[in-house]
């Protein structure tokens, strides 16, 4: 039986709270900085929530023309700047030559859906008439890599995932599968998001999931702690260069790590809440393992979804537990976004691209805002400080509304 084509990263872009590349997202993680302050882009007086980790500064005119941005949603615009910066750092041209095994995966939770909100403010206000035509390119969610695809030509496997929070975990551990059976040389792969608006305050609002914090914005999100009350909404985009090895070395390209493992299941078990004995997340972890060739004592560091939800952090502590034994309680364990909030579905591909960035420069990030134990949350969360540590294999979760549960395991790139 031939051996499966190796996938590694060449290139990764990130618009996030913490800044608008990826070297200003690592300086926020070596910081242990939060990004998450009262929301500015809305008057959000009269909501329960009044604070998100909002993207600072973003101009969309440094990727696009103003005509274009205009008729663009913003959710669009972060994944064409995350997918510059990654193509750039890819060393990456799509060319005519070789479009056609070039694809895209790129996800979002929600699409867009601050031109969603817009428009029907629009039809109950002004009339049918006045709706824009680009309503509907503008929100789909499939909208950001198609546009991804025709802005550089990219022409192989184009599609969209969407679980929830789980969709760029799924987008880059599907895009590493197109490439292993050979329709692809070269995936675009992640998530992007743009959800701070009033209807998605509200509507999680309703479901009892944000954090009510707004007097201590930047001890809001506190995964793992006793005292957390919620998420705490940001937005963004992520974007990974994922490449047949062999494909990447013939160009010389700059090889950042290795996608040894996904895995994916479901839990069959509520709309929102997940599985109460985490077996389900149990599950992707010990698939992602094993397609990886390895075994738990291998991994030397995790990248937790840790929302800051009761629940969620309880219950992935669980599934950690059931997957590593006694190795969990030596694993690192950490959650992004206690700085820069809970990026939907834009979240696994940035926590990827930190996840991929620890193993590369031997520093564990913080889980900061880590103040009160929690007797059910007992591992190592790497609490308020990030510390040096040797990384060969780390792993990466994402779980999502609906039961989906994807884990990541990436590995330092050996020949």
């Amino acid at each position: 039986m031939a051996r499966q084509p190796r996938v590694v990263i060449t290139g990764m872009g990130a618009v996030t709270p913490l800044g608008l590349d990826v070297p200003a997202l690592w300086q926020g993680i070596k910081e242990a900085r939060s990004a998450v302050a009262p929301i500015t882009s809305f008057d959000a007086s009269a909501f329960d929530t009044k604070i998100a980790a909002e993207v600072k500064g973003f101009d969309p005119s440094s990727v696009m023309d103003r005509k274009e941005a205009r008729r663009t949603d913003r959710v669009i615009q972060f994944a064409i700047a995350a997918t510059a910066e990654a193509l750039r750092s890819a060393e990456l041209e799509i060319t005519p030559a070789n479009g056609e095994r070039v694809g895209v995966l790129i996800g979002s939770g929600i699409g867009g859906i601050a031109t969603l909100s817009e428009a029907f403010r629009t039809l109950f206000e002004r009339g049918p008439g006045r709706v824009s035509p680009f309503t509907v390119p503008m929100m789909i969610a499939d909208m950001p890599g198609g546009m991804v695809s025709i802005r550089w030509g990219a022409k192989g496997p184009n599609y969209a995932p969407v679980s929830a929070c789980a969709t760029s975990g799924n987008a880059i551990g599907e895009a590493a599968d197109i490439i292993r059976r050979g329709d692809a040389d070269v995936m675009i792969a992640g998530g992007t998001e743009a959800g701070i608006v009033p209807i998605a305050i509200a509507a999680f609002n309703a479901a009892q999931a944000l954090s009510e914090r707004n007097d201590e914005p930047e001890r809001a999100s506190r995964p793992f702690d006793a005292t957390r009350d919620g998420f705490v909404m940001g937005e963004g985009a992520g974007v990974l260069i994922l490449e047949r090895l062999e494909h990447a070395q013939a160009r010389g390209a700059p090889i950042l790590a290795e996608v040894l493992g996904y895995g994916t299941t479901a839990d069959a078990y509520h709309i929102t809440m997940p599985d109460e004995l985490g077996t389900g997340a149990a599950r992707a972890m010990e698939l992602a393992i094993r397609q990886a060739g390895l075994t738990p004592a291998d991994i030397d560091y995790l990248n937790a979804h840790g929302t800051s939800t009761p629940a969620n952090d309880r219950l992935e502590t669980m599934a950690i537990k059931k997957v590593f034994g006694e190795h969990a309680y030596r694993l690192p364990v950490s959650s992004s976004k206690s700085q820069f909030g809970h990026l939907l579905g834009a979240a696994g591909a940035v926590e990827a691209i930190v996840t991929v960035l620890a193993m590369r420069e031997g520093l564990l990030p913080a889980t900061i805002n880590y103040q009160t134990p929690d007797p059910e949350c007992d591992l190592d969360y790497v609490p308020n400080t990030p510390r040096p540590a040797t990384i060969t294999y780390a792993m990466s979760n994402s779980f999502g509304f609906g039961g989906h549960n994807v884990s990541l395991l990436f590995g330092q790139f050996r020949e």
